[in-house]
């Protein structure tokens, strides 16, 4: 791929103004005098919802760089405007989890480590194409760049809405995931990746990755490589408060992918149906409850500049 100097782009800085409770836009005057300093030319997209944000990126010339300024779910509103579309994508993080951009190693609020990234050679990046079947939203599409959960780790992602102001990322997380295990119920689900049966009994939570980790830092999809043209799928067998609490505990380290209640596989495409609706996350962002969906890896629909 043709490197462009950063200097010759024009970027669209996309300001989530919710981002991290406000951090993003607490933080936009300092990005502003790097990216001046720096000589980047760039427009600003600050609207009051993704979807206003993301017209006004898909109005843009193909060719031009998107800024995401926020967390998963800021790049995830964008997605429609990004995959197969020419138009390229930096991310600088500023959610709450930031998993996708940690697995890249880029951490919140270090600008000039994620500017100075603009003079690598893009890569191409997967995406995930997911359908909700059954369940609220059914026949929903939904673009995707790190991943779902459903379950448990959805009920989790419910929960973190309860933690103290003070807890950011990895520490929300836990504390959702305390609230979330002594909720736990179990239901069966029949998951088939490329076709195959790779479990079928009861479950507490199901996941389909393109990254590698989500929760601000759990490693549920050690495997994971969002450059390989597949998509990595984890579901739990039958798991209790304890085993669940000790399996956490190895997700944390990406430990997890040799025990008898994980069953893991990869492939282009999976279908997850559940004996009754359960809560689902997108991205980190929920969408209600989903009996039945499918996801479909695009691979190298991103193209991603601070890689």
């Amino acid at each position: 791929m043709t490197l462009i100097p950063p200097t010759e782009r024009v970027y669209a800085v996309v300001l989530n103004a919710q981002a991290g409770r406000g951090l993003a836009l607490r933080e936009w005057p300092r990005l502003k005098a790097e990216l001046e300093r720096r000589h980047l030319r760039y427009t600003l997209v600050q609207e009051a919802d993704g979807a206003a944000a993301l017209a006004r990126v898909q109005a843009l010339a193909p060719g031009t760089a998107v800024m995401a300024l926020g967390g998963e779910g800021t790049v995830r509103a964008l997605l429609p405007a990004l995959v197969d579309t020419g138009r390229p994508l930096a991310v600088i993080p500023l959610g709450t989890g930031n998993d996708f951009a940690g697995m890249l190693r880029l951490r919140p609020g270090q600008f000039g480590e994620a500017l100075d990234r603009l003079n690598h050679t893009p890569r191409q990046v997967d995406a995930l194409d997911v359908r909700l079947l059954a369940g609220d939203n059914a026949g929903s599409r939904h673009l995707l760049l790190n991943g779902l959960g459903l379950g448990f780790d959805a009920q989790v992602t419910a929960n973190m809405t309860r933690a103290p102001a003070s807890l950011r990322g990895l520490a929300q997380y836990a504390w959702g995931a305390a609230l979330s295990v002594r909720e736990l119920t179990l239901t069966e689900v029949r998951v088939e990746v490329d076709g195959q049966l790779l479990y079928g009994g009861p479950s507490a939570l199901a996941a389909a990755m393109n990254g590698t980790r989500y929760g601000g830092g759990f490693l549920i999809s050690p495997e994971s490589d969002p450059r390989d043209g597949r998509l990595n799928v984890l579901v739990s067998g039958p798991v209790n408060r304890s085993s669940l609490i000790h399996l956490m505990a190895l997700v944390l380290r990406g430990r997890h992918l040799g025990h008898p209640a994980v069953h893991h596989g990869a492939g282009q495409h999976v279908r997850i149906r559940w004996e009754r609706p359960v809560p689902v996350h997108l991205d980190g962002d929920l969408h209600g409850q989903v009996q039945e969906l499918t996801a479909e890896v695009l691979p190298g629909a991103v193209t991603l500049l601070n890689a």
